[in-house]
């Protein structure tokens, strides 16, 4: 059985409990034991029993900061091998933690169309042979379009390309919206789509996520089609 925490809450205006009813419903697909926390102080924990963490909290300020022990009990648990799994809102979480988004390996910076504007874009995968991308096709999305500063040593899954229609200076500039890297022995898998619920439907982004979860806590895959 593969031992997941999931933390999610802070900032409702990224939806974090209709999040959290949309990923039980992958955490159950993948046969997950989840423990769920809404308590950033569960990170003053030993978090190295866990296989995965996935982290669904949402912060509103750039001051917002995780404390010295939150910072080195997840990543000390990370480099010894446990797994991170995090979208859209995550990369905006503890602006003020430069350690929490080394491990990430990017941080949300803008995004140019304005704050919940559904702007229309493609999402184009660029690796098509990782395990995380297996059947995941090309697909369009209508909703925040995140410009992100990333670690150049990530290895970029998927991205997208600005138009320059609120930015001319950015058009035709990719930015890449899923990523998988290593901290330690610990995998790490980010995507930037998930501003609302409506934005997960899309079945291509829900595989996206769910091989990255698995990826992410080296589980096995069932034999079973999905």
């Amino acid at each position: 059985m593969t031992n997941v925490l999931y933390l999610y809450g802070g900032w409702p205006g990224h939806y974090p409990y209709d999040i959290a009813a949309w990923s039980r419903d992958l955490f159950d697909e993948l046969d997950f034991d989840v423990e769920e926390s809404q308590d950033i102080f569960t990170l003053d924990r030993d978090l190295s029993g866990y296989d995965l963490i996935v982290l669904g909290w949402n912060n509103a300020l750039t001051t917002e900061d995780l404390s010295d022990s939150q910072e080195k009990n997840l990543l000390d648990a990370v480099a010894a091998g446990t797994g991170v799994a995090a979208w859209h809102g995550a990369s905006a979480a503890f602006r003020a933690s430069l350690k929490y988004h080394f491990l990430l390996g990017g941080d949300f910076i803008e995004h140019p169309g304005g704050e919940a504007y559904p702007q229309p874009y493609r999402v184009t995968i660029t690796d098509r042979d990782h395990e995380v991308t297996a059947d995941v096709e090309d697909f369009d999305v209508a909703s925040e379009q995140y410009y992100m500063h990333a670690d150049p040593n990530n290895h970029v899954l998927a991205e997208t390309v600005f138009t320059g229609e609120h930015l001319p200076w950015l058009e035709g500039l990719r930015s890449p919206v899923s990523w998988v890297r290593d901290w330690g022995t610990g995998r790490v898998f980010y995507h930037s789509i998930g501003h609302t619920p409506a934005d997960l439907a899309n079945p291509n982004i829900r595989r996206l996520t769910k091989q990255g979860l698995r990826y992410a806590a080296r589980a096995t895959k069932p034999s079973e089609n999905e």
